[in-house]
């Protein structure tokens, strides 16, 4: 944990408005300053960890955000009846929402944040841009919506074309990337305003939009300021956040290995000058966008009101606790520190583990937390709130970790979070720990060599064909165990008639385990027979409900089917059928959420690739498309639930030219 700069707490009780991570990270700092903490929980954490380390924590409603941590008067209520003197946000939810802040102050509670002022100011990106402009922060050229409803959009098309193209289209209010749609033709540009818009009203309650010239291959980097409320305004350096996917960070570090010591001072004083700008109170982050051909150009993007998620590396690389800081100017107190006091040390690096599967598109994924082993080891650092047992739910970021190292280069940090990587451990849903370490391996990336659209150019991480023998062995070792201990099972693998099961050669009723067992590897691959094997130390096995066995093993993470003789039969069957098929008429939801957009009606004819249905889940959206050119069958309607892989549409093919229909 960074180091304190002071001693005496600032506060007697702190009220966290946050879950997850966050949630703990706060607490942590808490308690290291013996200062109360109180949590609040939805009944989807009713039994999470940041509610179980809490000294007090409170109930807010159901699952959903609208109804928990998005209720400020709860919040607020609970504050009051816990006796806290303070809320910390953390960040997302009510974070950078001026209305909660003034709500907070109207109830005798101090908001640990900026004021509303800024925080009305910098929630709206088009005001911010003129605001910090006018102090001389060099700002992207863009178009505003000034005018809501069709009026609006009307600006926006006629400032589209006045502009040109290539175009990025941006929700006004909210941030982390969320809404944003790249436009590269006029074409494109209604689809995009619509995306945007509907994004960003689900996620923020505001709709406004605007426009800003999209910067080819750029470099995506931010500076974290501390202001206190006597004058003093300091930054803490700068933080590389280019790696990026959909506009979604992936990997941070702190400092940018592209920028000098002059670019660095002018990014500093141009962050200040923007925190000056709104009389900002407290720790934010002003982001920049830098040209990957001329990085001492650089242009303000918008500026953070809260705590990043990716503060961990500059607090590595300057040894400052951003949240004891938070607390304490919240407080009243002077900054401890001046500009002169804050130095670099080595290199630090973050990688976001999320439960997703990036094998499918990179759609979230969700389901039981089997097992959960975080890594340890010299300057590695952990900020996670998973545990064995845990589920991954859709209603709130899939986000299961994150894995902080530092080094005293970044050749050695960079080591040591591969190293991490492979040593977290995360059974039973799937990750993108495997495509980090692809990623953190990548030429462009060892070199320094970065551009926002690096990920987007990398190659498809194609699903594994093959397991070694040592994890089939696992595997098989763990179903013989699962077997052993169920004697329910017995008769089921005995007479062959389980789903899952597959009656092993030496199995005799009521005598020895089986020896042997059948296992789907890969898709497309054919089924291999395992014989079982001695677990190997390192190894890390679980059975999921499904009967799928999770295997993890030399820092990759495997998921094997178990296969009956009557499912290797169906196979076979299902195989032959699919063959003699010209096309495949079902259309599938990719992930589990809410039909939220719905291009075409039943019967129009479509071509190959047109999207048919948009589905929304964890405030993101994600088209069902056609597979084939032909008419569509619709089976939902806007605002249905539906579930990974549930059909939403049929498209029947269009008969050749010539045929009789």
């Amino acid at each position: 944990m960074p180091k304190s700069t002071l001693s005496k707490p600032p506060f007697h009780t702190v009220l966290v408005a946050n879950r997850g991570e966050i949630a703990r990270r706060i607490i942590r700092t808490l308690r290291r300053l013996g200062i109360r903490s109180v949590a609040v929980y939805s009944d989807a954490d009713a039994t999470a960890a940041h509610v179980q380390e809490a000294d007090i924590a409170v109930r807010l409603g159901p699952a959903p955000a609208t109804a928990s941590y998005l209720r400020a008067d709860a919040i607020i209520a609970a504050a009051r009846d816990t006796g806290a003197e303070a809320v910390h946000p953390g960040y997302g939810f009510l974070a950078e929402n001026a209305d909660f802040a003034r709500a907070c102050a109207e109830a005798g509670l101090v908001f640990v944040g900026p004021g509303v002022e800024a925080l009305e100011i910098m929630g709206d990106k088009i005001r911010a841009k003129a605001h910090v402009a006018a102090f001389g922060v060099p700002v992207i050229a863009g178009a505003a919506e000034l005018e809501p409803g069709a009026g609006g959009e009307a600006e926006l098309v006629a400032a589209a074309s006045a502009l040109g193209f290539p175009l990025l289209v941006k929700p006004s209010a909210g941030g982390g990337g969320k809404g944003m749609q790249e436009v590269r033709s006029a074409t494109e540009l209604p689809a995009a305003l619509a995306a945007a818009r509907r994004i960003a009203a689900a996620a923020f309650g505001d709709d406004t939009l605007l426009l800003e010239r999209l910067i080819e291959r750029p470099r995506h980097i931010e500076v974290q300021v501390l202001a206190d409320g006597h004058g003093t305004v300091i930054s803490l350096g700068e933080r590389e956040c280019t790696l990026q996917r959909r506009h979604q960070k992936v990997v941070e570090e702190a400092p940018s290995p592209m920028i000098d010591s002059v670019t660095r001072q002018r990014l500093g004083e141009a962050a200040c000058a923007a925190a000056r700008s709104v009389d900002y109170v407290g720790a934010g982050t002003v982001e920049f966008l830098v040209s990957a051909e001329a990085p001492d150009e650089f242009a303000f993007i918008e500026m953070n009101t809260r705590l990043q998620v990716e503060h961990a590396v500059t607090e590595l690389v300057t040894g400052i606790d951003l949240v004891e800081q938070q607390l304490r100017i919240a407080a009243g107190e002077r900054l401890g520190l001046g500009q002169d006091d804050v130095h670099i040390d080595g290199h630090a690096i973050e990688a976001r583990v999320y439960a997703e599967s990036p094998e499918r598109g990179f759609l979230p994924a969700t389901g039981r937390m089997l097992c959960w082993h975080e890594p340890h080891g010299e300057g590695v650092r952990v900020d996670a709130a998973a545990r064995t047992g845990d589920s991954i739910t859709a209603d709130y970021d899939p986000m299961i970790a994150k894995v902080i190292a530092h080094g005293d280069d970044r050749e050695q940090a960079l080591a040591r979070l591969d190293a991490a990587l492979a040593d977290t451990v995360v059974l039973g849903l799937d990750t993108n720990i495997r495509f980090l370490r692809v990623l953190l391996a990548e030429d462009a990336v060892l070199a320094g060599e970065l551009d926002t659209g690096l990920i987007a150019r990398m190659p498809q991480l194609l699903p594994r064909t093959t397991a070694p023998a040592a994890v089939l062995g696992a595997a098989a070792s763990t179903l013989a165990a699962a077997l052993a201990l169920d004697e329910a099972l017995d008769d089921r693998v005995a007479s062959a008639a389980s789903p899952t099961w597959l009656r092993a050669d030496a199995w005799r009723i009521g005598g020895a385990q089986p020896r042997t067992f059948t296992f789907l590897v890969g898709d497309g691959e054919p089924p291999v027979e395992v014989a079982v094997a001695p677990g190997e130390e390192g190894i890390s096995t679980a059975r999921a409900e499904d009967g799928n066995i999770w295997v993890h093993a030399a820092g990759e993470t495997y998921e094997l089917r178990p296969w009956s003789r009557r499912e290797l039969l169906e196979r076979q069957l299902a195989g032959r059928v699919r063959a003699e098929a010209s096309t495949v008429p079902d259309v599938r939801a990719p992930m589990p959420g809410t039909v939220v957009a719905i291009a075409v009606a039943t019967g129009d004819l479509v071509a190959a690739g047109d999207t048919l249905v948009t589905i929304e889940a964890m405030k993101m959206e994600h088209p069902a498309t056609a597979p084939h050119a032909g008419v569509v069958h619709l089976g939902v309607a806007v605002g249905d639930l539906v579930a990974r892989d549930q059909v939403v549409a049929h498209v029947v093919a269009a008969p050749a030219e010539g045929d009789i229909p």
